[in-house]
């Protein structure tokens, strides 16, 4: 008779209790892999003693299996540490408990009563920070988070009567622009529509903090396809374990009080507090957003199918770097080696091996990822050098051919707006032969960039050139000749 495996609890498991000092509308993959292993380190190492309560924001989530495993779950790290692939694992013990609003919602309403809870942390996606003006005040619960979150604080402060020490700091984790700013926005809407009164008006000003945040982990999630070894390798079940990548970090926006509050820099980790988000999502827009959009037609094309590959391989490899260090790193306003090492670091998660990023999943809507993420970058070094970016339109003129939808006579699975699509088949089989008419209509395309791109003759000739090099030899030998022609200019 088989021994059932021993299943993941605080029974079974030795683990610490903490202080209940933050509420957490999250129960998913990145916020346990990314905030909440970020205060496992803090509590171990730099007395934090900071435990969460996690409620659940919508109606169908993870909350009744958190509960199952008292809060435990077991975290790997998998990357590359000085040059090494390196794997980690650790049972992360710093939530405490979860609530399901939608069966306990007084248990939730009485959250506002913890004496010592100061911040929320948030990652509701991206369409979790909304407006929703059919929320009341009474609706148990109601449906959006700031809804939910708004009636907290109210409660919160009518319980201490206003106090100034009772307000929380709030770090949300969604990946909008100004996603502090606008959960502010919407609470102070919706204390206005339920008529809560100026004073917790004021109360919400001037005694909490909303801040704005960048967060950056690569987290793949749940493996299920190795779970039955992972869980042999444990020795334990568990239904919650989940996979991320070493490299994080975590800007954060606000006032010094978080970061007198927040021992990250005592616990080692990589957390940047600011009065200025700005530079840090430029940063890595252009260097990691920007590296990807930029590699994937060229790396495709070359017949390379992974991120891990491309990065490897002698020439797409070299080409890609360049391309970072030589011509979007100078476009940016942070300190130089600072660019460097975040620009060092990127190249090292595209190499980890425990991560397989398809090129052609990446390719998704190319085109205005493009104008996002790398023609600023090209705009910002024709300013600062007078003279074009050669790579970065190298990889312009790729993206062109690419969306010919063609690698060696098999057919590449597009995946864009139909208004890109017609466009590009549209262009081809009417300018196939003309490269030149071809990359006219593309860079005039005001649709596509925002701008005439034509404006700028060094960019018009530069991806005309590359245009035709690629067609006429094909994108292995056009990297190369490309390549030789660039060493030879240095």
């Amino acid at each position: 008779m088989n021994k059932q495996p021993t299943k993941l609890n605080r029974q079974t498991i030795i683990a610490n209790t903490y202080t209940t000092r933050i509420l957490q509308f999250g129960e998913g993959n990145f916020l346990r892999a990314f905030a909440n292993w970020m205060v496992h380190v803090m509590n171990q190492n730099a007395n934090f003693d900071a435990g969460v309560t996690v409620v659940q924001p919508i109606e169908k989530g993870l909350v009744n299996l958190l509960n199952q495993q008292d809060g435990l779950y077991t975290l790997y790290l998998n990357g590359i540490k000085n040059g090494e692939p390196q794997s980690q694992h650790q049972i992360i013990d710093c939530i405490q408990k979860g609530i399901d609003p939608y069966l306990d919602y007084q248990a939730y309403l009485d959250q506002a009563k913890n004496p010592e809870l100061r911040f929320v942390f948030s990652n509701t996606t991206e369409a979790g920070i909304y407006h929703n003006p059919d929320d009341k005040f009474n609706d148990t619960p109601p449906s959006s988070f700031p809804a939910k979150l708004t009636v907290l604080l109210f409660k919160r402060y009518e319980h201490f009567g206003g106090a100034a020490d009772k307000g929380i700091i709030c770090i949300p984790c969604e990946l909008i622009d100004r996603n502090g700013d606008n959960l502010k926005r919407i609470i102070l809407q919706l204390a206005q529509d339920w008529e809560l009164g100026h004073a917790f008006l004021d109360w919400i000003e001037e005694h909490n903090v909303f801040c704005n945040t960048l967060v950056d982990r690569i987290v793949p999630g749940y493996p299920k396809d190795k779970i039955a070894s992972i869980n042999q390798e444990l020795g334990y079940l568990d239904n919650l374990v989940v996979e991320g990548e070493m490299f994080h970090l975590w800007v954060i926006e606000g006032p010094s009080q978080v970061k007198n509050e927040f021992p990250s820099e005592t616990a080692g980790l990589n957390v940047v507090f600011t009065d200025d988000l700005k530079p840090y999502r430029t940063r890595k827009v252009r260097i990691l957003n920007g590296a990807h959009t930029s590699l994937v037609p060229v790396g495709y094309l070359c017949g390379i199918d992974k991120v891990r590959e491309s990065v490897e391989d002698e020439l797409v490899g070299q080409f890609l770097s360049q391309a970072i260090f030589d011509e979007i790193c100078p476009t940016l306003e942070l300190p130089l080696a600072e660019l460097h090492a975040f620009a060092n670091d990127v190249l090292d998660r595209f190499r980890n091996p425990y991560l397989e990023h398809a090129l052609i999943s990446i390719s998704l809507n190319s085109v205005s990822k493009y104008k996002t993420r790398v023609l600023p970058s090209v705009l910002g070094y024709l300013e600062k050098k007078q003279k074009a970016p050669k790579r970065l339109l190298f990889s312009l003129a790729a993206l062109i051919v690419f969306y010919r939808g063609d690698r060696n006579g098999e057919s590449i699975p597009l995946a864009d707006s139909t208004e890109v699509l017609d466009f590009f088949k549209r262009q081809w089989d009417t300018h196939g032969q003309n490269p030149a008419a071809l990359v006219k209509a593309t860079l005039r395309n005001q649709n596509f960039w925002g701008m005439d791109l034509t404006v700028h003759e060094e960019v018009e000739e530069e991806v005309l050139k590359n245009v035709e090099l690629i067609i006429s030899e094909g994108m292995p030998a056009a990297l190369t000749t490309f390549m030789n022609l660039i060493t030879k200019d240095q």
